[in-house]
């Protein structure tokens, strides 16, 4: 069988080669179906498993083991046919080039103040990690503190959180091998620019606490061997790390031996008063504890004990705590705690719900600064720490706020704010004198103003509104043959934001600049309109997701944006889940599907790493009336013998968020129903996880395919021929 692939790949590489030499010389690529054949994959009848009555086939079970040589050698397989039909796309290597230059230009992270210093990341365009820098002002010269780049030679290992102790003199942070998400925490000495010899393992999903001379953190037991990246994620603990001790001293300050599915993070105030434990069971709702470190008492005061609803900090003043939350507030709200009486009945509001959802708090200046969003876009307004509305800060469009700095004592803030079609750009605010400049605005190699931005609002199946942000240039005329990009995601109440996102939304670009348009839609599931917008979306109403998505591309098409000839639609994670729904639900409505690090197995999701703890969003399929939804749209179980549109599934082998398992398992089945002859491919990216810290290489690379795959299955030529615009 794989003699007769490889006889195949040949002579569809003769044809492919004239239509590239076609191209070349200017003329517009021909555009051939390449009939792909698929390796073997054996097919395991016998894995048949019993849900309340429904007998459920799971024949691929086999590459859930993906160390198994049989699992290495299929991976291997499929890697090669998906590397040999993206090698035949004539566009490839000038949409690459092109993606390069898109990237190449300077970046920055606004300035954050510690110490007798000023912190900021800077990239130079095609670094494949940011670099983190220091500053004796503002404006002054620049000053390496940090290099991830020198982590390892091709990026694939990268910074994760890090925290400056209160002094400004040491800095902790944690380190990512091949995107995995378990980390390990390496301390700085700033004033000699070493690392100490402390290294602390086995830790994921964990902030770093500075207390006097060292720092709380978060990590799980040492993983049995063979289990690392697909292990259930249990029994998650605080510790309290010295500096300058090894790791065996640690103190536990932590454990939950009853609920091994609980995790706890742990944060101190600035000024390192109180400790705070937030302890969650899933992605929504926590409990909140504190310690007062002022006194040798190693027990925590419970605020709140149940999981009904989101409790943040926001900062703290004197014995005050002021927390974020969308208790009696579905938009959410910030309340004052006196930590000398932190019962419910003795809470004020500081500042109130409001119709639009209070995204994010920051307590600077002596102030609370809140982010709101009004229609899915940002708005910035700021209160006095009692409850005044001060001022509401002019945004410069439509847009995102990317992230927001400051300090509790000083006035200075900076911020970063987007739109869809330009990148971020840094302002100065001083809350004092509300006055605000440009810090630093980048220099960016696509041409922002040649494109209009437009809100539009659609209704869903259900006869809900639905917003949705397009992009396409100016004056472009609406023909119904643009090709067309829809991005969603639709999950644990985090928001589509409508801003320049070289990640969730590096292919716009590159769309834009060849007729195309591009849409982010924000459907239900998501954080966009708080509490209720996010619960439509949940559970047994998760269809409503997948409703609002094809709806959207049902608006696309009736609004003579595009056709089903020219339509893909993109998301990642759950928003992977997203595409695989529709496009087993609604094969017909689309051209190209690009589901990335999806969730897809509905049914054994849990079973893996941290997936237990999505469950407040999907449920479990050891319940029955959870089972019946679950298996009613679950992608992997519903794909039956049909003409599905080219796709082209994208994982990473380390990723131990939404393990490759649940790729492998589509793909293998997607191909064994394929009807049509559009194809169906998985690109596997060794070395990598599921997408944070991944370097600009391995990023430019995987657009470039995406890209190249989907204007080739929409019989779509690229304007670039030497890579220049």
């Amino acid at each position: 069988m794989k003699k007769a692939i490889w006889i195949f790949l040949f002579f569809g590489l003769l044809s492919c080669q004239n239509s590239r030499q076609e191209n070349n010389a200017g003329a517009q690529p021909e555009f051939k179906d390449l009939a792909v054949r698929y390796p073997d994959t054996y097919r395991d009848t016998s894995v048949v498993d019993d849900y309340f009555g429904v007998k459920v086939a799971d024949p691929y079970r086999w590459l859930e083991d993906e160390s198994s040589p049989s699992t290495r050698r299929w991976i291997k397989q499929q890697q090669s046919l998906t590397e040999n039909y993206l090698g035949y796309i004539p566009d490839r290597d000038a949409i690459r080039r092109r993606l390069t230059q898109l990237w190449d230009y300077e970046r920055y992270s606004p300035p954050i103040r510690r110490g007798d210093y000023y912190y900021m990341f800077k990239n130079d365009g095609l670094q494949n990690q940011d670099i983190l820098y220091r500053m004796a002002g503002p404006d002054s010269p620049l000053e390496v503190v940090l290099d991830p780049n020198l982590f390892s030679r091709d990026g694939s290992i990268s910074l994760g959180e890090y925290a400056f102790s209160k002094d400004g003199a040491m800095l902790a942070y944690q380190v990512s091998e091949a995107g995995s998400d378990w980390r390990f925490i390496l301390i700085r000495d700033l004033s000699t620019g070493r690392n100490l010899t402390d290294t602390i393992r086995w830790v994921k999903f964990s902030e770093i606490a500075w207390f006097g001379d060292g720092f709380f953190y978060s990590r799980y037991p040492e993983p049995l061997p063979g289990q690392t990246l697909t292990g259930a994620n249990e029994f998650h603990q605080v510790y309290y790390h010295k500096v300058g001790a090894p790791q065996s001293e640690d103190v536990l300050a932590f454990a939950d031996r009853r609920n091994p599915q609980r995790n706890v993070y742990a944060q101190t105030t600035d000024d390192e008063r109180f400790l705070l434990l937030s302890v969650v069971e899933s992605t929504s709702g926590n409990a909140l504890y504190f310690r007062d470190l002022r006194i040798d008492d190693p027990l925590f005061t419970p605020i709140v004990e149940n999981f009904d609803n989101d409790y943040e900090l926001v900062g703290s003043n004197g014995n005050y705590l002021y927390i974020m939350t969308n208790y009696k507030a579905p938009n959410k709200r910030i309340l004052r705690i006196d930590t000398q009486q932190p019962g419910a009945r003795y809470w004020e509001e500081v500042v109130p719900a409001s119709e639009d959802v209070l995204l994010d708090a920051y307590f600077m200046g002596g102030k609370l600064v809140a982010h709101y969003l009004h229609d899915a876009y940002s708005q910035l307004k700021v209160f006095s720490a009692g409850d005044q509305e001060e001022k509401n800060i002019e945004l410069p469009g439509m847009g995102a706020i990317v992230d927001i700095s400051g300090r509790g004592g000083s006035p200075e803030v900076f911020y970063e704010f987007s739109t869809l079609a330009s990148p971020g750009t840094i302002y100065r605010l001083n809350l004092d004198a509300y006055e605000q400049q440009v810090y630093r605005q980048p220099r960016s190699p696509f041409d922002s103003d040649a494109y209009e931005i437009r809100q539009v609002w659609f209704k869903s199946y259900d006869g809900a509104d639905v917003p949705m942000f397009i992009v396409h240039r100016r004056g472009m005329k609406l023909n119904g043959n643009h090709p067309t990009l829809l991005y969603g995601y639709g999950g644990f109440n985090i928001p589509a934001l409508p801003f320049y996102n070289r990640s969730r939304y590096m292919l716009f670009p590159v769309v834009l600049e060849n007729g195309g348009v591009c849409a982010v839609a924000n459907i239900r599931g998501g954080g966009e309109f708080g509490v209720k917008w996010h619960e439509a979306g949940v559970k047994h109403r998760k269809q409503n997701v997948f409703d609002d998505f094809q709806a959207a591309a049902e608006y696309l098409i009736a609004n003579q944006y595009t056709n089903t000839s020219k339509l893909a639609i993109h998301g990642a994670s759950n928003g992977g889940l997203l595409v695989g729904a529709c496009l087993v639900q609604r094969p017909d409505l689309y051209a190209v599907a690009l589901p990335a690090v999806g969730v897809l197995d509905m049914l054994r999701y849990q079973k893996f790493t941290i997936g237990w703890a999505w469950s407040d969003d999907y449920g479990l399929s050891e319940e029955e009336e959870a089972f019946k939804y679950l298996y009613a749209y679950s992608p992997l179980h519903n794909i039956r013998a049909e003409k599905y549109p080219a796709t082209l599934i994208t994982t990473a082998d380390h990723d131990d968020r939404v393990v490759p398992a649940h790729s492998f398992k589509f793909a293998a089945t997607l191909q064994a129903y394929q009807q049509g002859k559009a194809p169906v491919l998985i690109r596997i990216e060794p070395s990598a996880g599921h997408g944070a810290g991944s370097p600009t290489s391995k990023r430019i690379e995987a657009g470039a395919d995406m890209l190249a795959f989907m204007f080739f299955n929409m019989k779509e030529g690229v304007k670039y021929s030497s890579g220049d615009e």
